[in-house]
């Protein structure tokens, strides 16, 4: 395999921006001997190790072989009767030592590896963890929680070592602790529980239970108002993880997702506010979530992410929320007032069976037969092309009984609709 590491290339990142250029050397390039490439990427090894076959591959390499299910050797095709990873110390010298040797072609030498976290010392910082908050000794928790979370930084194996020996169990039962007691006091613990934390959806069962807790959902919301943005994200994104029973009955939930959604804070922030959105309005006990949510323009909002959003899961998010929300009297009627809705709705058929469904659920929701005018518009701006063009293509039962009725709905009402250019009303909003 030959690297783009050249002489020339080093001279010229080094001569870059001077007046007085010297004439160009033969171009002299790099070969990786065989032996220190992974026989699966094929790239130098950076962490060299050796399985029972006696074949050597770059940690990550075989690391992600053998999670992906594969019980073979890559080469030998022997099944591995254990997964035991032996680090080869030679070879990886033998490969730091050709690049110091090779280092004028730009080369740079690669670090020794760290020994892999071993389920001990996570399962001792734990217990460390777990009596320093029984103690309410804040400052002692940061030090376990920045522990924790400096192995989590140095790659995916160490996170799955840690979230296999009960972290996430831990860390949210100290949150749960320190909510009950202060949140102000403990402000700091609490912001770093909340990032680690993210890392380590979904939860098992127990953590789940711990985190769904009065105080630390309590204490969840009071970070959505914050002014720490970090803080704020982690804790939209963990929200969506607590069933929708438990929001519905917290005090401020909506005013502090509708205040990130405003805020426009990022767009993992926004996926997990309206995901946490659609599961309170859909709730069987989330009609007056659902009206809150109406008071404090979340219509409107919707509309505005839909026009702006270049992201299929996003806007599938936003249409179910606002289909959902036209269950709710004050916000189907909100919907109807809002010269946006019928063109964005009728603009996202056919982004995805999923966008589809809702939206053609939206429009049987808003488009009234006793109200002849929004009928009229939707006919102007394309609803019974689009429709026609999605039954030709296929969709699911419900979204198909749904474009049906309102195929005969709109039928009575062609001859009576202008025949416009729907694109002229839809100029200004993104194109699918």
């Amino acid at each position: 395999m030959v690297l783009s590491w050249t002489r020339r290339n080093v001279l010229r990142r080094v001569r870059k921006g001077k007046q007085n250029q010297v004439p160009d050397l033969p171009v002299e390039e790099i070969v990786i001997p065989n032996h220190f490439r992974c026989p699966v990427s094929l790239d130098l090894m950076k962490d060299p190790v050796t399985l029972p076959t006696g074949i050597t591959y770059d940690r990550t390499s075989i690391e992600k072989w053998i999670e992906a299910g594969n019980k073979k050797c890559p080469v030998t095709n022997q099944i591995l009767t254990t997964f035991d990873l032996i680090p080869n110390h030679s070879l990886r010298r033998m490969i730091q030592d050709w690049c110091v040797k090779n280092s004028s072609y730009g080369i740079e030498r690669i670090p020794t590896p760290r020994a892999p976290l071993n389920p001990f010392e996570v399962s001792e910082v734990c217990s460390r963890l777990l009596s320093a908050s029984q103690r309410g000794d804040g400052i002692r928790c940061v030090e376990f929680v920045g522990k924790i979370k400096g192995w989590g930084r140095e790659g995916e194996r160490n996170r799955k070592c840690v979230i296999e020996n009960g972290a996430g169990v831990v860390l949210a039962t100290v949150f749960d602790s320190f909510a009950r007691v202060s949140v102000q006091n403990h402000v700091g613990v609490l912001e770093e529980i909340l990032e680690v934390l993210t890392w380590m959806i979904p939860f098992g069962e127990e953590g789940r239970l711990k985190l769904s807790s009065e105080a630390s959902v309590n204490c969840m919301v009071w970070f959505l108002g914050g002014q720490d943005l970090g803080a704020r994200k982690n804790a939209a994104r963990l929200l969506k993880e607590v069933p929708a029973e438990i929001l519905v009955e917290t005090e401020g939930i909506a005013d502090g997702l509708i205040e990130i959604i405003k805020d426009s804070i990022g767009s993992n922030s926004t996926k997990a506010c309206l995901a946490t959105i659609f599961n309170l309005v859909s709730h069987k006990e989330g009609i007056a979530v659902a009206e809150r949510f109406v008071e404090l323009g979340l219509v409107s909002l919707l509309l505005e992410i839909i026009v702006d959003c270049a992201d299929k899961g996003t806007c599938e998010k936003a249409l179910g929320v606002l289909d959902c929300i036209c269950d709710c009297k004050e916000g189907k009627d909100i919907a109807k007032r809002n010269a946006l809705t019928l063109p964005l709705v009728i603009k996202v058929l056919r982004v995805s069976h999923l966008a589809s469904s809702f939206a053609v659920s939206v429009l049987r929701k808003i488009c009234d037969k006793r109200e002849e005018a929004i009928l009229i518009e939707a006919l102007q701006v394309g609803a019974f092309q689009k429709l026609l063009v999605m039954l030709q293509v296929g969709c699911d039962e419900t979204t198909k009984e749904n474009a049906t009725e309102l195929l005969k709905l709109l039928n009575g009402y062609k001859g009576r609709a202008e025949c416009i250019d729907s694109s002229l009303e839809l100029k200004y909003l993104n194109k699918h």
